[in-house]
């Protein structure tokens, strides 16, 4: 008739009363195709079953399901999968509030063209579409991919959907997403820039690629700052009355190496400090030892000597005053000692 779509369409028409009868209309292009859409059947729940060769399904004529909204309008399309559907024609799908059912067929085994085949539905169909959102983290400026980068989906309002870790090609995949809704993807990695994305899933089972692409972070790099933190590297600690690099501040300082050698003119004042847990000239001293053996670590690891200096300060200048002169006693915590006893990297030439 006219207004179809394709070679069968579904329409809808409204009882007037007895043999009355209101104008059909067509159920739109969402659930009609160029193919053919045929039997279908409504539960009192307001389920529409029918079958439509139109789709990528599993093969021949397929049975889909979708909830129809007050109005009697498609909202989405669930292809109802294996068992019931298969490589051949599946059709005439219907069933009872019980869960029982039956649906016609010509798949092989038959006993003849189409048999009919009776079921059981052992939970209820899932209407909700399940979408998947992937796609690959990239660094715009180079093109490389970035591993391990944190992504994290979101809703429209921002509540956290899922979160995933970007594997060693920058591949992220959010494999089951609720279709017909808008979310927003961020991708986070230490060094680069955040970056969010909007993006609208259609109301259908498919896939949607959402690649991201991120700038490292531009930092401001000028004569008296220091290295650490501009870089975000964590302060580079000492154990209680000692001087020697600990294995986790040789991780650390192989972050300064790494900046030194990008900077090949760069040149950097190792500020050592204590804290106050001994006399001030004791500390002096230590923190000497320490701003040396800092120096030290970077010279013999590729550094050469003259773009380096290196002083202790003892505890002159402390992050928390923990009151430890005239008696040495101190109020302050062990973590706030420890803050104390640190180092800085100031350059002093670029």
């Amino acid at each position: 008739m006219p207004g179809t779509y394709g070679e069968s369409d579904l329409f809808k028409v409204a009882i007037l009363g007895e043999n009355s009868y209101g104008t059909p209309v067509n159920l739109g292009n969402t659930i009609n195709t160029e193919s053919r859409e045929t039997f279908p059947f409504i539960t009192d729940k307001g389920v529409l079953y029918y079958a439509t060769d139109g789709q990528q399904g599993l093969g021949g004529l397929d049975i889909y399901a979708t909830q129809l909204d007050d109005k009697g309008m498609v909202s989405n399309l669930i292809n109802i999968g294996s068992p019931v559907n298969g490589p051949m024609d599946d059709f005439a799908f219907i069933i009872d509030e019980k869960g029982k059912g039956f649906f016609s067929s010509n798949r092989v085994g038959g006993k003849g063209l189409d048999d009919i085949y009776s079921f059981i539905e052992k939970s209820p169909l899932n209407l909700e579409i399940q979408h998947e959102l992937s796609g690959v983290v990239t660094n715009s400026e180079t093109s490389e991919v970035i591993p391990g980068a944190t992504v994290t989906l979101y809703d429209e309002k921002f509540n956290e959907i899922g979160k995933v870790i970007a594997d060693e090609k920058g591949f992220y995949d959010f494999k089951k997403v609720p279709a017909g809704k808008k979310y927003y993807v961020r991708a986070e990695k230490e060094d680069y820039e955040t970056k969010e994305k909007p993006v609208n899933i259609p109301n259908k089972t498919g896939k949607t690629n959402l690649p991201i692409d991120t700038a490292k972070k531009v930092r401001e790099i000028k004569e008296g700052s220091d290295l650490a933190k501009i870089f975000e590297i964590k302060i580079i600690y000492f154990d209680l009355d000692k001087s020697f690099i600990r294995s986790d501040a040789a991780v650390e300082l192989a972050k300064i190496l790494e900046v030194m050698k990008q900077y090949p003119s760069m040149k950097v004042d190792v500020r050592s400090h204590t804290d106050c847990r001994q006399t001030a000239s004791y500390n002096a001293k230590l923190s000497d030892r320490r701003a040396k053996e800092t120096v030290a670590w970077l010279v013999k690891n590729g550094i050469a000597k003259e773009r380096l200096t290196g002083r202790g300060y003892g505890e002159s200048q402390l992050v928390n005053d923990c009151g430890c002169e005239p008696t040495n006693q101190s109020s302050c915590t062990e973590e706030q000692h420890q803050a104390n006893r640190r180092s800085e990297f100031i350059i002093v030439k670029m």
